[in-house]
């Protein structure tokens, strides 16, 4: 017996997130439709050159139609002069913390409060509690909610209506005078009369604030959709010419392979060799089996095919596969044992299923340490076949879990991450559902439930997008005759896999 090779990782195929790849879409934080602090200082940057252009138009439609021009020395016109230059300090000052990129959030905020008690000024000097520029406040609230979503929406909500109140009441408790430049009618300063203004007005705020941050959140959802749609578009672009290249590297190394592990079989069954040049050719023979399970899983998944459906032994098929794991590869020093009845029919495709079989207990293999056990455990549930693998490894991380199946995912100094890929291709084109149960620590059980019934054709649904999408049907020429027969038995235990099915 070949010496035996460390576990793999927990889960054979992944046992750990790795770093997302180029282009992936990264988390949004909550309630910030762009989620990162670069578009965050972009937009900051936008809205200080849009409150310093809507400041200067509102100064001059102000002179035009509230003041009828500046006046020297009058009170309005004075107000919205030190107002307007007040505001382009500020913005100054919040330029110079933006191009240092420090506390981005919070001079959002500041902004965001600012530009209310700017309104807040102009509404004074233009009629008050009635006053048209009341609209500005709502302005902000939409602004907020671009910028920092709900949170900031409800900030500047906050800001505007105490802001408004405040000048209310000022102006109810006399306490702050009409302009002495303005007609004393144009302005409420009756409690009586302040209701109805200040409820419209408070009103429409709490409107517009609710409004723009559903909008920004439907949007922030809908941005970040994109995104992630795009980013794996580009991904599988990229994987499918790596499929092509994979499915051509297959084939060209699929033929010497034949030749090498045929002449080391000779070459240690003739009986001329050392007792040292023996365990070298047992190492060429484990190491030569281990890339025929490499360039089968590339084809397997490059080459994908309908299931031809027909009556199946799912126990049968189970019992071979243990069988064969317990004798071939790190079957030796892994107890690997089946549970269940002795005929389990389905409906399926007999070769495929074997493969989905086989896959799963080889998985759990490489993911157990020596000494431990695999058991393949088939039983009835609810109406259906349920077949259980499990293994007694470290378990799976939760941050690897979603990415379980897809094409090329693997952690594994050995491994490709092709195995997993190819058994949820074949089940989802069966209809089959599979899950996973894996704590850390304790192991991992994959669960495949097979109904009694085939599904109606057409009814499976389409191939997985981390399993099949990369690789478009055919990518791969079909192998020469004699390029895809299974490699001489005792070169490897795919070989002996594929035989048997």
């Amino acid at each position: 017996m070949s010496p035996s090779a460390p576990p793999a990782s927990p889960g054979g195929e992944a046992d750990a997130a790795p770093p997302p790849a180029p282009g992936a879409a990264a988390p949004l934080a909550p309630g910030a439709p762009g989620g990162d602090e670069a578009p965050l200082a972009s937009r900051l940057t936008w809205l200080i050159a849009l409150r310093l252009a809507v400041l200067t138009v509102f100064l001059v439609v102000t002179a035009a139609v509230y003041l009828g021009g500046f006046t020297p020395g009058g009170f309005s016109s004075i107000v919205a002069l030190v107002t307007v230059a007040a505001a382009y300090g500020v913005s100054g000052i919040y330029a110079v913390f933006l191009r240092m990129k420090r506390a981005l959030r919070a001079i959002a905020r500041a902004q965001l409060v600012t530009d209310q008690i700017t309104w807040t000024a102009l509404v004074y000097i233009t009629g008050g509690a009635t006053s048209g520029a009341t609209s500005l406040y709502g302005l902000t609230c939409l602004t907020g909610a671009i910028l920092l979503g709900l949170p900031g929406a409800i900030v500047a909500a906050a800001s505007g209506a105490s802001a408004y109140l405040v000048l209310c009441a000022a102006l109810g408790l006399h306490l702050v005078g009409v302009p002495p430049d303005q007609p004393s009618g144009a302005y409420v300063t009756q409690w009586g009369e302040l209701r109805y203004p200040m409820f419209v007005n408070l009103l429409a705020i709490m409107v517009v604030t609710l409004l723009a941050s559903y909008l920004a959140e439907r949007l922030r959802a809908t941005g970040g959709r994109l995104v992630q749609a795009t980013a794996r578009a580009e991904q599988a672009e990229r994987l499918a010419a790596l499929g092509r290249l994979a499915a051509g590297l297959a084939h060209e190394i699929r033929n010497p392979l034949g030749s090498i592990a045929g002449s080391i079989e000779l070459l240690r069954t003739g009986g001329t060799l050392s007792d040292e040049d023996r365990k070298l050719c047992e190492i060429i023979e484990r190491e030569t089996a281990r890339l025929n399970d490499l360039v089968g899983d590339m084809l397997d998944l490059s080459r994908p095919r309908a299931p031809a459906l027909g009556p199946v032994d799912l126990s049968a098929t189970a019992r071979d596969v243990v069988v064969l794991a317990g004798r071939s590869g790190r079957g030796g020093d892994v107890d690997v044992r089946f549970e269940g009845p002795p005929s389990a029919p389905v409906t399926a495709d007999a070769a495929q299923m074997r493969q989905v079989v086989w896959n799963l207990v080889r998985n759990a293999i490489q993911a157990s340490s020596p000494g431990a056990a695999v058991t393949v455990r088939l039983a009835r549930d609810a109406g259906a076949w349920a077949l259980e693998i499990r293994d007694q490894g470290r378990g799976i991380p939760a941050g690897a879990r979603d990415r379980l199946f897809d094409a090329f995912f693997t952690t594994r100094t050995h491994g490709m991450g092709i195995g997993l890929a190819v058994v949820k291709r074949i089940l989802d084109d069966h209809g089959f559902a599979i899950e996973v149960d894996s704590r850390e620590g304790e192991g991992t059980a994959f669960r495949v439930k097979i109904p009694d019934r085939p599904l109606a054709a057409g009814a499976a649904e389409p191939l997985a997008a981390g399993a099949a999408e990369p690789l478009a049907a055919g990518v791969a020429e079909p192998l020469a005759a004699g390029a895809a027969e299974p490699l001489a038995a005792g070169a490897g235990d795919r070989s002996g896999a594929r035989s048997r099915a």
